[in-house]
């Protein structure tokens, strides 16, 4: 089997399992869950170390600059004389972009695993539902046709429902049935684009309609009478078709980041999920509505892209400063990460906006920051609840003197994620600033203006997290709950440790190499911002 495919259905594999074995087995279900995470890791890295780079891959609508593909027709129909054949590929395949994509997810996926210890009923439900997410995340950053990729974009709906609406908090059915419902509007009107798409474009071999997403790319490959032609002139609602199609699959995808104001339903999805799920949550979930706006909106629609990029990068400095300034002001300190995920994704909207190559890589690698940091902000959060069920920032103080090795953890996870340089934030805050600062003197897409802005949000990033270090974590102890909580609040054992360690190793490493992200995907950017006519 190609290791792609390995890649992705291993964890369906063992969650099959799972769901095979006897209830009496229950205990076990956290080892399997453990064991296919782990071999995930170890595919994605061997993935990564042997990705190849250099000017030979680099490419967009180019189907040989992707690697590890596999290509095999799944479902083929004879539509008639007049339509011809619908063939739909199982064809998977990644780039510089999607490598990276692949090993943080694989990573943060095996910390989820971890977390997910704490989960104490119904575990071969918990467990195979989780499996299931894997599967579904990973097969989105690997798929390169359409309707595969919305596949597996819908399959992570369902266990995402069932995870945060059985394990949740107290108002938990709200939280997941408001998460169904935003991110079933984005996706149904995908479907529609995706079928215009469709209809628009044909394989240059076969003559058939296609969904290969790697030949909607290609401007030739476009149908001239069609809906989506590039050099057409269909309208939608008034106005032009691609920009119609852009504006949905856009908003679909900004709906996953989140960009202000599609953003309501990820405080609410946090603050009910249990610690495993915020974990994927912040650190995947987010991402595919960055990696989609990229691979897709971008790919796809590229001469709309550059038009609206002014729109874009206004959207990404609202988020950045909204976030902030409500992340100043939350009590909850779950509730204070879920904004701070919105502002911090608005540098990814940001970079992408910039349409310089600089953006663009700070983009990837604030996705890939972000995915490691809130990752640990998440857990680490979760380790307090867990202990005396209560996250009210105003309920601690002191917990530095009686948790001396968490409040270390939480130091580092503070400090990396507010952009302190030798940092990973830092790097991917600085190159979607520098791409956004370089814009107007390269393409003119976004003004100087939202480069300041958007350096406001350090510095209000800065605030909210030094001010509830300084809340929580110094001066005299106190507790709400007094000695029972003082018992309670234990500090990490060897498994909290143990999933905490790697992270912040990760954002150290990552703060001082950044080339092991950026000689990944340099090749991918620089083809992309060539093909949407920068040189």
């Amino acid at each position: 089997m190609n290791i792609l495919s390995s890649l992705i259905f291993t964890p369906l594999l063992f969650g099959l399992l799972i769901i095979l074995l006897p209830s009496a087995w229950r205990f076990s279900f956290k080892y399997i869950a453990l064991l296919a995470t782990l071999i995930q890791l170890g595919l994605s890295i061997t993935m990564y170390l042997y990705f190849r780079t250099g000017s030979a891959y680099a490419g967009v609508s180019n189907e040989a600059s992707f690697q590890f593909v596999q290509k095999a027709h799944w479902i083929n129909l004879n539509l008639g004389n007049t339509l011809g054949k619908m063939q739909i590929d199982y064809f998977v395949g990644v780039d510089g972009i999607s490598i990276t994509m692949i090993l943080m997810s694989s990573v943060v996926m095996v910390i989820a695993a971890l977390a997910s210890w704490e989960i104490k009923s119904n575990l071969k439900g918990f467990f195979s539902l989780f499996l299931l997410l894997n599967t579904a995340v990973i097969g989105v950053f690997c798929a390169l046709d359409f309707f595969l990729f919305y596949i597996f974009y819908e399959l992570m709906l369902l266990p995402l429902y069932f995870l945060i609406g059985m394990w949740g908090g107290a108002r938990r059915e709200y939280a997941a049935i408001k998460f169904f419902l935003y991110t079933l509007f984005g996706s149904v009107f995908m479907l529609l684009v995706m079928i215009g798409l469709y209809l628009s474009v044909k394989d240059p071999e076969t003559g058939n309609h296609t969904f290969n997403i790697v030949q909607m790319m290609n401007p030739a490959n476009y149908d001239a009478e069609s809906i989506f032609a590039v050099w057409g002139h269909k309208t939608l609602l008034g106005m032009p078709a691609r920009t119609v199609g852009f504006a949905v699959l856009f908003i679909a995808f900004a709906i996953k980041v989140p960009v202000v104001p599609l953003h309501t339903w990820l405080p609410d999805a946090h603050v009910e999920a249990p610690t495993p799920v915020s974990i994927i949550l912040a650190g995947i979930l987010l991402k595919i509505g960055g990696y989609g706006i990229i691979r897709i909106c971008l790919g796809i629609f590229p001469e709309v892209a550059v038009s609206g990029a002014y729109w874009l990068g206004l959207l990404g400095v609202i988020s950045i400063l909204y976030g902030a300034l409500n992340a100043l002001a939350q009590r909850d300190l779950k509730r204070l990460i879920a904004y701070s995920s919105v502002s911090h994704m608005g540098f990814v909207l940001l970079g992408i906006a910039s349409l310089t190559p600089e953006g663009i890589s700070g983009a990837v690698m604030q996705m890939v920051s972000h995915g490691f940091l809130s990752t640990m902000l998440f857990f680490l959060v979760g380790v307090v609840y867990n202990r005396v069920h209560d996250r009210d920032i105003y309920h601690f103080r002191g917990l530095g003197s009686l948790m001396p090795r968490y409040t270390t953890f939480v130091m580092i996870a503070f400090f990396a994620s507010l952009g302190l340089p030798g940092f990973s934030a830092f790097v991917g805050e600085a190159f979607s600033l520098i791409g956004a600062f370089k814009s107007p003197s390269v393409n003119g897409a976004l003004p100087y203006w939202m480069a300041v802005c958007g350096s406001v949000g350090i510095l209000l990033g800065a605030a909210y997290f030094l001010w509830t270090l300084q809340r929580m974590f110094f001066g005299s102890l106190t507790l709400k709950g007094g000695e029972v909580w003082k018992s309670a609040l234990t500090d990490l054992n060897f498994r909290e440790i143990f999933s905490l360690f790697p992270l912040a190793l990760l954002a150290l490493v990552l703060g001082v190499m950044p080339s092991l992200v950026f000689d990944k995907v340099n090749d991918s950017v620089l083809a992309l911002v060539h093909f949407l006519g920068f040189k």
